[in-house]
């Protein structure tokens, strides 16, 4: 049975991960600067093995509306154009025999709008995982109390400390969202 600070501690970790996992997420969505973590998700088919495009290039930004992908092995210029090509990224990819270049388009106002609903999407799975992390931290102290017979008045205290845990996290959480919509806002 693990004790009241290991659950405190526990939920801590798992609710930082949430946070983590949604900056992540976040990183991914285009705003109309030139970002090398959009190019995170797209798996280029490497000699038959999907493999994750920066660990087969160098990617850099040379201006603000610009990405260079520099390819550590130049055969596979072909394979990483179609792999752009395909992501969902909606960019088209520049091909000059060695390197690529993707020229980041300014938003307008639409796409600004779309990417703002995906942001709060974002934003809301990671509310629930911090919830969830909550929901387990109350049922393990739960238990812990009618297993161990501690006094309700100590299982109220520590229920009281992970929402305070909770309250803390969302915050952040919801700072973090509005940082990233500002950046997609600004022109």
């Amino acid at each position: 049975m693990p004790t009241i600070e290991q659950i405190h501690q526990d939920a801590e970790n798992r609710m930082k991960k949430a946070i983590a996992a949604t900056q992540q997420e976040l990183a991914a969505v285009r705003t109309g600067r030139a970002n090398p973590q959009i190019l995170d998700r797209v798996q280029v088919d490497y000699y038959g093995t999907p493999t994750p495009l920066k660990q087969m290039s160098n990617i850099s930004t040379p201006d603000g509306q610009t990405l260079l992908i520099q390819p550590y092995d130049k055969s596979s210029l072909a394979e990483i154009e179609k792999a752009i090509s395909k992501s969902d990224l909606g960019l088209t990819p520049n091909n000059d025999g060695t390197n690529i270049r993707l020229s980041i388009p300014v938003l307008t106002e639409d796409r600004r709008k779309e990417l703002v609903k995906l942001i709060k999407k974002y934003g809301e799975e990671g509310k629930v995982a911090i919830r969830n992390v909550r929901r387990d931290a109350t049922d393990a102290l739960k238990r812990m109390e009618k297993e161990e017979n501690l006094p309700e008045d100590e299982i109220k205290r520590q229920l009281d400390e992970v929402q305070k845990l909770t309250d803390r996290y969302t915050g952040q959480l919801e700072k973090v969202i509005s940082e990233k919509e500002q950046e997609i806002l600004h022109i």
